[in-house]
């Protein structure tokens, strides 16, 4: 690469991430919109559907959220009636969510999603595994960079 390319946008990783999460969110937004949802509370559902019964801090996390930006979320879905969020009696500083009937039976409504989307990008498995599988070795060595500071 020439160096008068160096800061040229388009030879920029981080833009093409950034992109990328931008064009995968609009593609989402109208599937979402049917089950009202905005895709940080989709992929926070998501995370619950997983694993029920976590700790704020743990859903966090799993997300790469702080608590700054999870609090709100999670007061909108628990007045949305999809969690709770209950003191854990164990420990009083934990805050344990839970979800409810109502947000387990979203995943439901949910489950197509996945498949839309593929079809609206012609994905193949095959290239979606692998694009996933560099993603997350991706950002293993992005953790990892960040630790060695």
């Amino acid at each position: 690469m020439d160096t008068n390319d160096t800061l040229k946008l388009d030879n920029q990783i981080c833009f093409a991430f950034y992109a990328c999460s931008r064009e995968m969110t609009k593609l989402y937004r109208p599937m979402l919109d049917e089950i009202d949802l905005t895709y940080t509370q989709y992929v926070t559902m998501l995370a619950l559907w997983e694993q029920d019964y976590v700790t704020v801090t743990a859903l966090g996390k799993k997300l790469y959220l702080d608590s700054g930006t999870l609090t709100p979320l999670l007061k909108k879905l628990e007045a949305a009636g999809h969690i709770t969020r209950t003191r854990d009696r164990k420990d009083e500083r934990s805050v344990i969510v839970e979800l409810t009937e109502q947000g387990k039976a979203l995943r439901e409504k949910a489950l197509s999603i996945p498949a839309q989307i593929a079809c609206k990008i012609d994905g193949k498995p095959e290239e979606a595994a692998l694009i996933l599988e560099q993603m997350h070795d991706f950002l293993r060595r992005l953790q990892q960079s960040s630790t060695q500071d």
